[in-house]
């Protein structure tokens, strides 16, 4: 099996827990090693692997690939460095800080014919593959509404600089946001319009840590939701037809036991306990039904898998450029929305 060279911009906590062990496990990724600037980490878990004292370093070794999971506010500068040194690139969320910026780099990939994969990681979740199987059974009837919400109760500021310093990355908008964002998109496509109520909640933030968004489609509502403050959670999907609901607790698995250290693997990885299964009320056949729906396996493997067939065997991405374009139309509109207080349209 062919394999593909790859190197990580860095290996904190996104490098360890969501990259590393996946490319370990893929017969098709060689893990040459990370960019590690101060603390040297990577080689006490994969002991064979180079630590890159820059990326200069980096990018002059037979690197194909070269995962960008820095910081918001540096996407743009790496990876559009790391494409115009002629590597593949895969870009954490969010893609960019600008629209501007995520089409320059989607048109440098298409001008040297390079991939270019946004890491939409929450794709192959498990309760969002179980919401877009009952979405495309269209066992609700025509849809109405949907309701995502990605809320925590974390009353606190990071320890992480980067994601308390007011700049252009910052903010819940651009950290959990792109993953539902990007979910109602893979799902309905982009909105007509925005409308958007982006708040600062906790004591002494100074970067946006709630917010709720409204995407309007010709016959369908989206809300979008992300805070700080709940204690007791709301259904993580919600979505009702003309026909019947359908509501889904947050269950995935892979986040939590990725960082407890567990390797994932391709049989019961990505399992969820079966008291987070959702229900469903509906109509079928004439019959009222309300019942629980397994969940169906998530396992973020699928989406390293994508990228490796796209490089090999030239297929698209599994969340391309362009994907990652229209999730910053909506965060720019969004952010418009907010200062303007009015509906902005795509």
């Amino acid at each position: 099996m062919q394999k593909i060279k790859t190197a990580l911009l860095s290996y904190g906590m996104s490098g360890k827990v969501f990259h590393a062990p996946f490319l370990d496990i893929h017969p098709g990724f060689e893990l040459l090693g990370s960019w590690e600037r101060s603390k040297k980490l990577i080689q006490e878990d994969y002991p064979e692997v180079k630590s890159y004292p820059s990326i200069d370093d980096l990018l002059a070794d037979d690197v194909d690939l070269v995962i960008v999971n820095t910081p918001v506010g540096t996407h743009y500068e790496y990876a559009k460095k790391v494409l115009l040194a002629g590597k593949h690139a895969v870009v954490e969320k969010a893609f960019t800080t600008t629209v501007a910026e995520a089409e320059e780099l989607t048109q440098i990939a298409k001008e040297k014919g390079l991939k270019l994969a946004v890491f939409q990681n929450r794709r192959w979740d498990s309760d969002f593959k179980t919401i877009q199987k009952i979405i495309n059974e269209q066992v609700l009837g025509e849809l109405v509404e949907a309701e995502f919400h990605f809320d925590r109760y974390n009353p606190l500021l990071s320890p992480k600089a980067h994601k308390e310093t007011a700049n252009d990355g910052a903010g819940v908008l651009k950290d959990l946001g792109p993953h539902i964002i990007d979910q109602a998109v893979c799902l309905f496509g982009s909105p007509k319009s925005v409308f958007a109520d982006i708040r600062y909640t906790r004591q002494n933030s100074l970067v946006d840590d709630w917010f709720d968004l409204l995407l309007i489609y010709e016959n369908v509502r989206v809300r979008l939701k992300a805070g700080f403050f709940v204690r007791e959670a709301n259904p993580a999907y919600t979505i009702h037809g003309k026909k019947g609901s359908f509501l889904k607790p947050r269950g995935d698995v892979q986040e939590d036991e990725l960082k407890i250290g567990k390797k994932p693997n391709l049989e019961s990885w990505g399992t969820e306990p079966e008291n987070l299964q959702g229900l469903l009320h509906t109509e079928i056949d004439g019959k009222i039904i309300r019942e629980k729906v397994p969940t169906l396996q998530g396992n973020y493997f699928s989406f390293f898998d994508g990228v490796y067939n796209s490089i090999i065997n030239d297929t698209t991405e599994p969340v391309t450029g362009q994907d990652g374009v229209k999730v910053m139309q909506i965060i720019e509109a969004a952010i418009a929305s907010n200062a303007q207080r009015t509906v902005i349209n795509l």
